[in-house]
């Protein structure tokens, strides 16, 4: 109930669908006769929120402490395990053409090949099942499962799980189907911005001896950030990803579900 409850709520206060709604709805007023000038600040509100949104720095400004908030080590040695959050695989193109379809965070995927040479005794655990509400053909298992083969990882080295939807449950799921023993050491891999709430959830789950190794980095780093956008599709797709995590943040832990609202080293 909470994965659907969470992907309709954000779906009508995403900022760029909720934006236009907001000047679709003052349009209306404006077109009826009825309340004019609400209706007018309602529209005027919006185009600008979408110019401010789309155009300038400010989705560097939300993005920018979630990807700096963890570094990568220094040095690869000694870890028994890379796990590898879900998110990489397109799991409605991939059930339809047949073969493995990335998104825009794909090489939380595709860093496994490298780290799987550097770490050649370590287990590849991918957690990921369908994080779309309508049935999408596959499931992310399948999709890493095709990429880790071609990589030329050995099969006994991959352990899958294919049915988590959230971050929550990659953590959980995966605790079960691993069983970590005390004073192992594992890799955490997943998007830069999505880091921090990463590494609170799983240690809320109980894990220990987790290590962040952030990948899909949206931004070059503070020389972003004063950066605007070219094209407003690019700024708002950025803001609705970073003001997302932001927000997983804070629901992640009022319900309990994070060890601290913004999850550090």
């Amino acid at each position: 109930m909470f994965f659907y409850l969470a992907k309709v709520g954000y779906f009508l206060i995403e900022p760029s669908n909720f934006l236009i709604m907001l000047t679709l709805f003052g349009l209306l007023l404006v077109a009826a006769g009825r309340r004019r000038r609400p209706g007018l600040l309602m529209v005027w509100t919006g185009i600008v929120m979408l110019a401010v949104c789309g155009f300038s720095p400010a989705a560097n400004w939300l993005i920018l402490p979630l990807e700096e908030r963890f570094s990568r080590p220094v040095e690869l040695e000694g870890y028994d395990g890379i796990i590898v959050l879900g998110g990489a695989v397109d799991t409605i193109v991939t059930g339809g053409r047949g073969d493995t379809a990335l998104t825009n965070s794909g090489e939380r995927i595709t860093i496994v090949a490298r780290l799987a040479d550097k770490l050649p005794l370590a287990k590849i655990v991918h957690t990921g099942g369908q994080g779309v509400i309508v049935s999408s053909q596959a499931t992310e298992a399948e999709g890493a499962a095709r990429l880790f083969e071609d990589f030329g990882i050995e099969p006994e080295r991959v352990m899958l799980e294919d049915v988590s939807k959230n971050t929550w449950e990659n953590a959980v799921l995966t605790r079960k189907l691993v069983k970590p023993r005390p004073g192992q050491k594992w890799l955490l891999v997943t998007s830069a911005y999505h880091m921090p709430r990463a590494m609170g959830v799983f240690e809320k789950a109980g894990w220990t001896g987790m290590t962040a190794y952030p990948v899909d980095y949206r931004t070059r780093g503070r020389a972003d950030r004063m950066l605007g956008f070219a094209g407003a599709s690019k700024g708002l797709r950025r803001f609705d990803v970073a003001f997302r995590e932001w927000l997983g943040l804070a629901v992640y832990w009022l319900t309990g579900r994070s060890a601290a609202f913004f999850p550090g080293p």
